[in-house]
C-alpha cells in the first residue's frame, strides 16, 4: 500500500491511428500546458525576467555586479532558491549587471553572494593545471641538458 501512494502513475488517453514520437511529444506537452493552466498560483523560482517579479507584489530589491561571471552567480542562487533576474547596464563603457531580487530573499541572497565570493576567491588563489606542468616541464629540460658522468668503480678483493 505505501508504494502505492509514494509512487504517482498518469494514464494518458490519446486517439491515433499511427502513434509516432511527434504526437506522443505533442500529447505530453498538451498535458503540461493543461497541468500549468490548472495551477497558476505555483510560482517558478530561479531566474525570471523583472516584469514577472515586480509582478508578484513583493517588494524588488538590486545589487549591481561588475564581474563578468554571472553563470557561475546563478548556480549558486538555484542552489539557495531565490528568485532574482539579471539585467545588463550597457550605459557604462563597462558592462555591469544589475541582479533584481525580492525583497523578503534579502537574507538569504546575502548568504548566496558570500558563496559566490568565496568561491570566487578560491578559484583565484588557485594556480592552472598548465602552469604547473609548465613549470615542471621546465625543470625537467633543465636536468635533461646536464653532462652525466659515469664512474664505474671495480673493487675485487679486499681492502686492509
Amino acid at each position: 500500500m505505501q508504494e502505492e501512494v509514494t509512487q504517482k502513475s498518469i494514464a494518458l488517453v490519446i486517439k491515433t491511428s499511427k502513434l509516432t514520437t511527434s504526437t506522443l511529444k505533442a500529447a505530453m506537452q498538451m498535458y503540461l500546458n493543461h497541468q500549468k493552466q490548472k495551477n497558476p498560483g505555483s510560482k517558478t523560482h530561479g531566474k525570471t525576467s523583472v516584469r514577472k517579479l515586480v509582478g508578484e507584489g513583493a517588494g524588488v530589491s538590486s545589487i549591481e555586479i561588475s564581474d563578468g561571471n554571472i553563470k557561475s552567480f546563478e548556480r549558486v542562487a538555484r542552489k539557495y532558491n531565490v528568485d532574482f533576474a539579471v539585467k545588463k547596464d550597457k550605459t557604462n563603457a563597462l558592462p555591469k549587471y544589475v541582479v533584481f531580487f525580492k525583497g523578503r530573499d534579502a537574507d538569504v541572497l546575502s548568504q548566496a553572494f558570500r558563496e559566490f565570493v568565496y568561491g570566487n576567491e578560491k578559484k583565484k588563489g588557485r594556480t592552472s593545471v598548465r602552469e604547473k606542468l609548465k613549470c615542471f616541464k621546465d625543470i625537467v629540460s633543465q636536468n635533461k641538458n646536464r653532462e652525466r658522468t659515469r664512474e664505474h668503480q671495480k673493487d675485487r678483493g679486499q681492502s686492509l
